[in-house]
């Protein structure tokens, strides 16, 4: 199975789920920012991008590789504070190339809020916004921090690349 995953991150959990999806299925794990991250190299595409200020940070690597992504099978898994909702899929949906989302399926994965390695600018804002926030449980997490990384939580991912395997063994 030819695949790889290409990821883009801000504090560490991204990178995280990628290097573990990368110890489970043997693939590579490329930062997008690398110049070896060549998704035309590979036919089954791991995607992953933290989401900052309700978007992908990957958002315009997928734009600027759209026609290398077009007719591979791809995975999209999306790390933050948000869990699986309505809200996040638009979020995703509004940071994705128009279409790309029903070419891929969506994992969402909980990620990590450490308010000691972020700025000043962002704990302000974080603190702002929980003011208006009407979900007690998220305004805690966006004044004082979270940890939400979880190796288990990538097993959605592993079971849909055991199934792109399945098929590729019943296309040959």
């Amino acid at each position: 199975m030819n695949g790889a995953i290409f990821f883009s991150g801000k504090y560490g959990s991204t990178l995280q789920y990628a290097k573990w999806i990368g110890e489970a299925t043997g693939f590579p794990v490329f930062d997008i920012n690398d110049p070896k991250a060549d998704p035309s190299k590979y036919d089954y595409l791991i995607l992953g991008s933290s989401i900052l200020y309700f978007r992908l940070t990957i958002r315009k690597w997928l734009s600027a590789n759209l026609s290398k992504l077009e007719g591979r099978s791809k995975i999209l898994f999306s790390v933050s504070g948000a869990g699986p909702s309505a809200k996040l899929n638009r979020w995703v949906a509004k940071s994705l190339p128009s279409g790309l989302a029903s070419q891929m399926e969506h994992v969402a994965l909980g990620g990590r809020l450490d308010h000691s390695k972020v700025s000043w600018w962002v704990r302000m804002m974080l603190w702002m916004g929980s003011l208006f926030n009407p979900d007690a449980e998220a305004r805690k997490d966006e004044r004082y921090g979270f940890d939400y990384v979880d190796k288990d939580s990538i097993e959605p991912i592993l079971r849909l690349v055991g199934q792109f395997k399945k098929l590729e063994v019943l296309v040959e």
